[in-house]
């Protein structure tokens, strides 16, 4: 089962808003066995991260190829939000266990980057 789940905040964005805006791209390293869990634990990301504050855009994406990698993108009002967010109760709910240890996660591995927004239309 290939998936992608997404939304986007339709909203009136001037141009001194998406100066500021902020991506963050995390690309997980995931073996084929364990992809469909990794798209289901996403899945029930998506309700909560349109109630975030500052949180522009949530896509959960997925290469079409053996071996393909699968990337969880965010686009933020600003590198404030995303650090607010990254360091909330929320983020650290979602990356835990119900006893309340750390997750453990179906990747082996992942790299993250982020970036400013110099253009946008």
């Amino acid at each position: 089962m290939k998936a992608v789940f997404s939304f986007l905040r339709l909203e009136e964005f001037d141009s001194e808003r998406m100066m500021g805006m902020y991506v963050v791209m995390n690309e997980l390293h995931v073996p084929d066995d364990a992809k469909e869990t990794m798209q289901e634990r996403f899945a029930k990301s998506v309700e909560h991260m349109k109630n975030t504050p500052g949180c522009i855009d949530f896509m959960f994406l997925e290469q079409n190829e053996e071996n393909g990698s699968q990337v969880v993108f965010t686009k933020w009002e600003s590198k404030q939000h995303y650090e607010d967010w990254v360091n909330s109760d929320a983020f650290k709910k979602a990356h835990q266990h119900s006893n309340g240890s750390e997750k453990k996660s179906a990747a082996t591995g992942s790299t993250l980057k982020a970036f400013d927004v110099i253009h946008h239309f």
